[in-house]
Parts: structure tokens; C-alpha cells; sequence
């Protein structure tokens, strides 16, 4: 403890990054749309945004790191929640880690236990916009509700930095999504993938299709 306090001493800053990040955690406790199972730990002030009567659900021990100080690279954004639509949710399971990552949740996106999804991914369920080819002219003004599809994250996978997930995907329990991945298709259990389109590197259980 004593030793802490010497710490926090030398790096002031620190400190109040903790002290704010404490508060935030105790004011989205009262939040009628957000329910946490036990303990949620910030590192830096993650975005949360959540309409309508969207909900999101934390695990126990779940962390957002927004802050860049000490990440082995370069997070270019905070941790951004963005959960929108009547009976949207978002469940992030328990001891799941998730640095400077934007997930945008249109109905429902689920990130199981003991995950890790480092910094810059992004995990959307929708796409924004519709292809709208019937006339293109209102492209620009639809909000691509007509294209979602829920995203399923099993337990203890590692989604590397700069992964990009899209609507309706799958990713099998224990996999890893290599850095720089566009994920648009199902992936299997116990398999390293990666590429755009991410394709199955090696498989850990021999039961995967190649």
C-alpha cells in the first residue's frame, strides 16, 4: 500500500485518471441499461453510448483500457461502447480485456469469457449505411438497418490490433485473429486466422475445415 501511494506520488497524473475513473465506473453503476455482475476496471474514460433501451451487460473483472500509457503500441482512440436500438444488447463476459476498441451493437453482439481484443479493432453488426443500388442518390441518408446481423464471440479468443469484424461473423472458442484482419465469415474453433478476407492459418484441433 505504501508503496502505491510512493507511486501514485511520482505520477500525479495517475492518480487522477484513477480517481476520475472510479467516478465514472460508480455514475454508469446507477444506469438502468447497463448491469454489471461484478467488478469493471477502466484504465482511461471509455465512450459509452447507449440509445433507446439498448443494454449492455459486463461480466465480473472486465477491463477497458483507453490510455496509452504502458500498451506495447500505439492506441489511437479510447475504448468506445455504441449500443443502439429498442432491445439492443451487448454482453461482454467475465475476465474479457478490451483495449481502444470501437463495438457498435445494432441488436445483439456477444464477447464471451477470458477474451482479449486489443487496440483499434472494430466489431460493428451493421454497416452504417445500406447498398441502396434500387437509388443510390439516398445512400447517403439510410443507416444500414437493413444489413444486420448479430456477431458471436466465444470464449478466451484473442483478436489482434487493427482487426476489423463484420456483421454476422462467428469466431469459434479459443481462436486468434491475426493483427490487420477483416473478418467476414464464420471462423472455427482453436484455429489462427488472418488476412482480408481472414482465412484459417493453422488449425489447433484438427477438426477444422481448411
Amino acid at each position: 500500500m505504501v508503496n502505491k501511494m510512493k507511486y501514485f506520488l511520482r505520477h500525479p497524473i495517475l492518480l487522477y485518471k484513477k480517481i476520475i475513473s472510479k467516478i465514472y465506473i460508480f455514475y454508469i453503476s446507477y444506469s438502468k441499461n447497463i448491469n454489471m455482475a461484478g467488478k469493471l476496471y477502466l484504465i482511461g474514460r471509455p465512450l459509452i453510448d447507449i440509445r433507446n433501451n439498448a443494454r449492455i451487460e459486463f461480466g465480473d473483472n472486465v477491463s477497458l483500457r483507453s490510455d496509452n500509457k504502458g500498451y506495447h503500441i500505439n492506441m489511437h482512440s479510447p475504448v468506445k461502447l455504441f449500443v443502439q436500438g429498442e432491445n439492443t444488447l451487448l454482453k461482454i463476459g467475465n475476465n474479457t480485456t478490451i483495449f481502444g476498441t470501437c463495438i457498435h451493437a445494432y441488436r445483439h453482439i456477444s464477447i464471451g469469457n477470458n477474451c482479449l481484443i486489443a487496440a483499434n479493432c472494430q466489431i460493428m453488426e451493421g454497416h452504417g449505411h445500406d447498398l441502396s443500388f434500387s437509388n443510390v442518390e439516398n445512400r447517403i441518408n439510410t443507416t444500414g438497418m437493413d444489413n444486420i446481423k448479430p456477431i458471436i464471440i466465444e470464449d478466451n479468443v484473442w483478436i489482434c490490433a487493427n482487426t476489423i469484424v463484420l456483421p454476422g461473423v462467428k469466431i469459434g472458442y479459443g481462436s486468434i485473429i491475426t493483427a490487420n484482419s477483416v473478418v467476414n465469415k464464420d471462423i472455427p474453433p482453436m484455429v489462427i486466422a488472418g488476412g482480408n478476407p481472414a482465412i484459417i492459418i493453422k488449425d489447433y484441433d484438427g477438426s477444422s475445415p481448411r
